[in-house]
């Protein structure tokens, strides 16, 4: 999952125990995204994951 986001402009800004805390900046807005380090993503999780990055549904899907 970071490196999905990695490619879409997102840079690992810290981690700390089971989360990397990704991060994309433009002029006007920064969005932050908690990624847990598991091997497996829940649903939800991966629900909020995307509604968080705002990016399209179709990049996760692959």
């Amino acid at each position: 999952m970071c490196a999905l986001l990695a490619s879409q402009g997102f840079v690992n800004v810290r981690q700390k125990g089971g989360h990397c805390i990704m991060q994309r900046r433009s002029s006007e807005t920064t969005i932050t995204v908690p990624v847990p380090m598991h091997r497996d993503l829940k649903p939800g999780t991966l629900s909020s994951i995307i509604r968080q990055s705002q990016l399209p549904r179709e990049l996760f899907e692959e």
